[in-house]
């Protein structure tokens, strides 16, 4: 038992707050526990939450994304231009999307690797370039997406399960089969100890161009998602994600400092900032506050991860 805390207890904290202010919301909501309250409330997390999974992998690799959010929204004008027609145009499109998604997180990851920058200034860079390519695809909101196939993507499922508790659940498991590869491993192990892992023969250049890519693929999925809520595009979309996604990071447990994550942990801190949107919604507070209660939050996860380390070190220290 307290091996298995150790080892999952920061993600089951998170959880366990999600489901206190879920808790919270249907009690306060006027229409109480129904599907479609719950299908509009998980709608509002699933984009967040497919970037909090993108900047988990990234973290664990002891990197950050700066440029999620611009990869976002990129991909949102994009989905504007294709994402319509017939059901074979509307394929092509989402693949399109995905493409240049991920397109864009190889390239952060190339950078990164081969260029020899620190993740936070390549991808400060970069995301401003896709920031402006967003502009120039979709100058202004408009353009289309398919709404009879965006009626299937924030609906529900056989009217049991809401199709937002779908994807948010595939994003989860495209990653686990990852980790198990050889790859996989080496993202984690770059993160915890990169020159051991050099040491180990362990390809650590392609793990870390792989944790980029994975960021800019479920990027492109939350602009997708973005789109079939609004059903078109915006180039300024993107502008609160990047740090929403580092904060959704933080709050599900997964240490800053690379080695560790928890893609579940991270999913929950994702929707527990934008339940703590919602309470503000229904508690008639101005919601000009709401990065303040979301500070808060923030401010709290890090200071309990910052504690933890502060009790570990003591422990080692105890042993020199």
């Amino acid at each position: 038992m307290n091996v298995f805390l150790a080892r999952h207890g920061r993600p089951l904290i998170s959880i366990t707050i999600l489901v206190l202010l879920f808790t919270y919301f249907i009690s306060i909501h006027p229409r109480g526990l129904t599907l479609g309250v719950v299908t509009a409330w998980s709608n509002q997390g699933t984009a967040l939450a497919l970037l909090a999974v993108g900047q988990t992998i990234v973290v664990m690799s002891r990197g950050i994304d700066l440029s999620i959010g611009p990869i976002l929204a990129l991909s949102n004008c994009v989905a504007s231009h294709l994402v319509d027609g017939t059901p074979a145009e509307i394929a092509l499109g989402v693949v399109a999307v995905v493409l240049v998604g991920t397109a864009c997180g190889t390239l952060n990851g190339l950078v990164v690797v081969f260029g020899r920058l620190q993740a936070i200034i390549a991808t400060l860079a970069t995301g401003a370039i896709f920031s402006g390519l967003a502009l120039i695809v979709r100058p202004i909101p408009g353009g289309s997406i398919d709404a009879a196939f965006a009626d299937v993507m924030t609906w529900t499922v056989a009217d049991t399960i809401p199709a937002a508790f779908l994807v948010i659940a595939g994003s989860a498991l495209i990653w686990y089969p990852i980790r198990k590869t050889r790859t996989g491993r080496t993202i984690v192990a770059a993160g915890s100890l990169e020159n051991a892992a050099y040491a180990s023969g362990l390809p650590v250049r392609r793990a870390k161009v792989l944790a980029y890519a994975l960021s800019g693929f479920f990027a492109s999925l939350g602009g997708l998602y973005i789109g079939f809520q609004t059903l078109s595009g915006d180039p300024s979309i993107g502008l609160s994600y990047t740090l929403n996604s580092i904060a959704a990071v933080v709050i599900g447990g997964t240490a800053l400092t690379g080695g560790v994550g928890y893609v579940i942990g991270s999913i929950a801190g994702a929707l527990i900032l934008r339940t703590i949107g919602s309470l503000i919604f229904f508690n008639g507070i101005d919601p000009l506050a709401q990065p303040f209660f979301e500070g808060m939050v923030l401010l709290s996860a890090v200071a309990f991860g910052s504690l933890r380390l502060l009790r570990i070190t003591h422990r080692l220290e105890m042993f020199k």
